[in-house]
């Protein structure tokens, strides 16, 4: 190579606003890019076990597909195709839409592995094939709350139906109680229960925890129960097997599906655990207002845009407790005695 090409090389790359580091730089980074094989088991190891359980069904099926592909090969015609084929074959069940949700979950999950893909700098925003595919709008949820005797009958199947209807008794009215979430339920431990003051601590979506109230007749049940199937010496977790087997989702699962064998009702509608949290808090909302059903529900603090006034406006334990009180008609140690 002559100075006049090496001049003549330095003049174009002068023109373009490129150095000699910009090229180095790109060619080591597409020379680099890993494939989503090598990529997406870093993101189950790095983030929380939450998003990568909501995640995992999508990206097994990336992985599948594209795993010997690098993250900035596939375009996004090709990552729409994808989300189609993947709503055309969803499962079909009483309450689905088309295969909307299958399809706006698929995103989300293809999303999230570019979102970490651009922090590591293997993309580049404006490369991103991801940020420009369609995402389904989401439809309102069907889900709302349930009467007194439905609520009455999912816990009569729970308690007298099934191989463990004490635990399953439990399952529901923890639902019943807290309006938590499934997770909240899975993740909880011996050292979580406040018996002194009958509070839970419940880990939930986005890695919170919040302390919440639940009726002393509860709180003695939880606490036998984990005495009689083996305490602290089989595990940690409270609601567990006669063997002293923690329980999973599958206990869930099994759950479900016979409150819907034995309620047609609940079958035609696929209630599920959530459609607790559901009742529970729109009682909760009517009785007490929004401020105390938020806090009740666990949901996140309001942000500045959604108004100054949510700010003076926080909830106390004391104030939830008494909404328990309402949801149970049993008194609570931290409730307050009489509404003003």
């Amino acid at each position: 190579m002559t100075d006049d090409d090496l001049n003549t090389a330095a003049h174009l790359l002068s023109r373009l606003g490129l150095t000699i580091g910009d090229l180095a730089d790109h060619v080591n980074r597409h020379r680099l890019v890993p494939t989503f094989g090598e990529f997406i088991p870093r993101l189950r190891e790095a983030l929380p076990e939450s998003t990568v359980r909501n995640y995992e069904p999508y990206w097994r099926i990336v992985e599948n597909i594209w795993g010997e592909r690098t993250l900035d090969a596939p375009t996004t015609t090709e990552i729409d195709l994808l989300v189609k084929d993947h709503r055309r074959h969803a499962v079909v069940r009483a309450n689905s839409r088309g295969g909307r949700g299958a399809a706006a979950n698929m995103v989300s999950a293809i999303r999230c592995i570019y979102r970490h893909a651009e922090a590591d700098r293997w993309i580049r925003p404006v490369d991103n094939p991801a940020g420009r595919v369609h995402k389904p709008r989401q439809l309102p949820s069907t889900r709302h709350a349930l009467t007194f005797d439905q609520v009455r009958q999912i816990g009569e199947v729970a308690s007298t139906t099934g191989n463990d209807r004490e635990l399953d008794a439990l399952i529901v009215r923890l639902h019943i109680e807290t309006a938590c979430r499934k997770a909240g339920v899975l993740s909880l431990t011996v050292d979580d229960l406040n018996t002194h003051d009958c509070l839970v601590k419940l880990r939930e979506k986005d890695e919170t925890e919040r302390w919440q109230p639940v009726s002393p007749l509860l709180m003695r049940r939880l606490v036998e129960h984990v005495s009689t199937r083996g305490g602290t010496r089989s595990t940690r977790q409270v609601l567990r097997y006669r063997s002293g087997r923690p329980i999973g989702r599958r206990r869930y699962d099994y759950l479900s599906k016979r409150i819907r064998e034995h309620l047609g009702w609940a079958d035609t509608m696929q209630v599920s655990a959530h459609w607790l949290r559901y009742t529970t808090l729109t009682f909760v909302e009517r009785e007490f207002g929004y401020a105390i059903s938020r806090a009740y529900a666990g949901h996140s603090e309001p942000t500045y845009g959604d108004g100054a006034t949510y700010t003076y406006v926080r909830a106390s334990l004391s104030e939830i407790a008494e909404a328990l009180t309402a949801v149970t008609g049993m008194p609570h140690p931290l409730a307050r005695t009489t509404r003003p």
